[in-house]
This record gives structure tokens, C-alpha cells and sequence, in this order.
């Protein structure tokens, strides 16, 4: 069965316990949703950097990486209902980005 990145753009970190402790539930209960269609539930990243032949751009360029998962799906029909229920998507913080990683 075919491996799918979801790269987060957006989101944020909760304010207070109390949002990080609902967030935390959120995405618990998407993992959840998944089963066993997850394969790496990956973890929300630092400070991305840009690098490209212009130069370096210490902010992440236009659309920083937020975060990763890595899942099975059996297409992308399927990945992209999986990232649709993703609680960035839902509560409209950020956004999902589905690519199929092609074994070499």
C-alpha cells in the first residue's frame, strides 16, 4: 500500500494548558480515526529554514513547514479524506500537504 506525507503549514501553539490539552485531544482522536493507516505520526517542527540558489530565508519562505505525518493509503483519494478530518484543517489554522513517497 502506497506511503503518503502530510506536511503541515499553519497552526500554532495553544496559549494556555487548557488549549494545548484540547488540541492534544483533537489530534489524538484524528490519529485515532486513522488506525492503522499511520505509520509515522511525526511531530510538529521548529524554525523552518529555505534554502534554494537565491539564497537562504531564515523564515521558511511564503509557507513554512508546521509539522509531518506519514501514512498508507491505498490512493490519494483516500490520503486526502484522511487530511481533511485533520484538526488544522477543520478548526481552519492551517493546511495539509499530500504527496505520495515513491520508494526507490
Amino acid at each position: 500500500m502506497p506511503k503518503f506525507l502530510f506536511v503541515y503549514h499553519g497552526g500554532g501553539m495553544p496559549e494556555t494548558p487548557e488549549e494545548g490539552a484540547k488540541a492534544m485531544a483533537a489530534w489524538g482522536a484524528w490519529y485515532e480515526s486513522m488506525g492503522a493507516a499511520t505509520v509515522d505520526g511525526g511531530a510538529p517542527v521548529g524554525q523552518s529554514h529555505t534554502v534554494s540558489a537565491d539564497g537562504h530565508v531564515e523564515n521558511g519562505g511564503s509557507n513554512p513547514v508546521s509539522g509531518y505525518t506519514v501514512i498508507q493509503a491505498a490512493d490519494y483519494a483516500e490520503a486526502c479524506a484522511h487530511a481533511k478530518s485533520n484538526p488544522m484543517v477543520v478548526d481552519g489554522s492551517g493546511s495539509v500537504e499530500v504527496a505520495e513517497m515513491i520508494d526507490l
